[in-house]
């Protein structure tokens, strides 16, 4: 048996890797690539096997840069089933059907300015008619229950704690007689965090597969966090600015509106409207409320009160393209929470484009950065920015606050790991960019642990 590192190696976005066994392949994750624009579409449209020949495929969850290219590897042959939770499997019949629809809408507003230019026409990734294809391979299951996605390989889902449905798998492998016992963690949550429970912890395992985003880096307390949030949105206030956070549309948008509805509750904050414009935010937020089982305590009492603290009063959902273009013409200040978390495709890109160049206005940065992306652009303040091929001033200040991550930490990542008694056997570091993978190894080699931070298309015996 052996694994094969296609994606998300000593990188953030584009998860996928491949298990071998038995004579059969299994998929980790079908992520879309993202960051650098050419680079980017290469890598997403050439997929780095024959997808024909993936008997199944094992989801952690919905995010796109680990589920973003399940419809490109069904359209290019792949005829298993892939195998998620049911809170994952809600999500993205709404997630990938987002996905087609930007992607069709952006090569739409691309192909009319290259066409005028008398530039070739581009072909999104794939389309919508693709993204509902897909769908029909999806199996889902609850988390604890036992199953078999290939012969010789039996997995469970543990609670991640990162987003809503998101799942560690727990592979136990047989070939040959030999069994090894193999985890994944997908993108590992942090604890205390609202909204959803705290991550599962193993025990042991041979191999683990674990992510490093934040291997180099603590994140401050979640306290600290909401006390800069209210700064930061009256210093926008007083200036009458508009507050743009770009922030993906599941897990952060629901965590940002749950803070600040707290907030707003206990008159901490001036009163200004909130827009969440992203249609797929909104029924995410709906598909929140469906799946209670993933909800920590004190959530699920709320609910429970008839409290949703989700759709507070002071809250709009923007549903239509036309109220979404009426936020870029008022000069009222607000705030908007808007799809892309990285700034790389939908509603958000309008914001940016017709907000950037007012200093009265605020970009808030919520969450990672990958490299190539316009986020990260943003963050390491550049003075212009390109949108829709079009060179843009950047006058609005940037800010970023890391503190809503739902990713482990340094600390966390390495508790994980010391928390496992009977020990972690081999570790992989996968999902970060290479700096904080090896500090993280690094980090973990001094406790005598063997790590690697394998290199894209690596492949290891097992």
């Amino acid at each position: 048996m052996n694994i094969t590192f296609h994606g998300a190696a000593k990188n953030v976005t584009g998860s996928m890797h491949l298990i071998e066994i038995g004579g059969k392949k299994l998929l980790l994750e079908c992520g879309i690539h993202q960051g650098r624009r050419e680079k980017s579409e290469d890598q997403n449209r050439n997929l780095p096997f024959n997808p024909a020949e993936i008997d199944a495929m094992i989801l952690s969850h919905a995010h796109l840069d680990h589920s973003g290219n399940i419809p490109t590897l069904v359209k290019n042959g792949f005829k298993g089933d892939i195998y998620m939770t049911s809170a994952t499997r809600d999500l993205l019949g709404l997630m990938l059907r987002d996905s087609a629809h930007i992607q069709e809408s952006d090569i739409k507003f691309v192909n009319k300015k290259r066409a005028a230019r008398g530039l070739p026409l581009k072909e999104p990734l794939y389309t919508m008619d693709d993204a509902e294809r897909a769908l029909d391979y999806f199996v889902s299951l609850s988390y604890e229950r036992a199953f078999n996605p290939l012969p010789g390989v039996k997995a469970v889902f543990h609670d991640a704690g990162h987003i809503l449905g998101s799942a560690m798998v727990d592979l136990e492998l047989t070939e040959n007689g030999k069994v090894k016992r193999f985890f994944f963690t997908g993108d590992l949550g942090r604890k205390h965090l609202p909204i959803i429970r705290d991550p599962y912890q193993p025990v042991q395992a041979d191999y683990l597969l674990m992510e490093s985003t934040y291997g180099d880096r603590t994140h401050g307390l979640i306290e600290e966090t909401g006390r800069r949030l209210q700064e930061i949105v009256r210093r926008v206030h007083d200036r009458k600015g508009k507050l743009i956070i770009p922030a993906f549309s599941v897990g952060r948008t629901q965590e940002v509106v749950y803070e600040l509805h707290g907030m707003f509750e206990a008159g901490k904050l001036p009163a200004l409207p909130i827009y969440v414009d992203s249609p797929l935010s909104v029924n995410v937020t709906n598909i929140f409320r469906m799946h209670p089982e993933c909800f920590d305590k004190e959530t699920r009492r709320q609910i429970e009160n008839h409290h949703d603290p989700f759709g507070f009063s002071r809250l709009t959902y923007v549903l239509t393209a036309e109220d979404s273009k009426k936020l870029n013409k008022t000069d009222d200040p607000c705030i908007i929470i808007s799809a892309s978390g990285m700034c790389e495709g939908g509603r958000v890109l309008h914001h940016l484009r017709n907000s950037l160049g007012d200093p009265r206005n605020m970009v808030l940065i919520v969450g990672f950065q990958a490299q190539g992306t316009l986020g990260k652009r943003l963050v390491d303040e550049s003075p212009s920015v390109r949108i829709f091929g079009e060179e843009q001033d950047v006058r609005a200040e940037i800010k970023v606050l890391n503190g809503f991550s739902a990713h482990a930490d340094r600390n966390d990542l390495i508790d994980f790991v010391d928390n496992m008694k009977g020990g972690a056997g081999k570790v992989f570091l996968v999902h970060g960019e290479e700096a904080q993978s090896q500090s993280l190894a690094q980090a973990l080699r001094e406790t005598g642990r063997e790590v690697l931070v394998p290199d894209p298309e690596q492949k290891l015996e097992l």
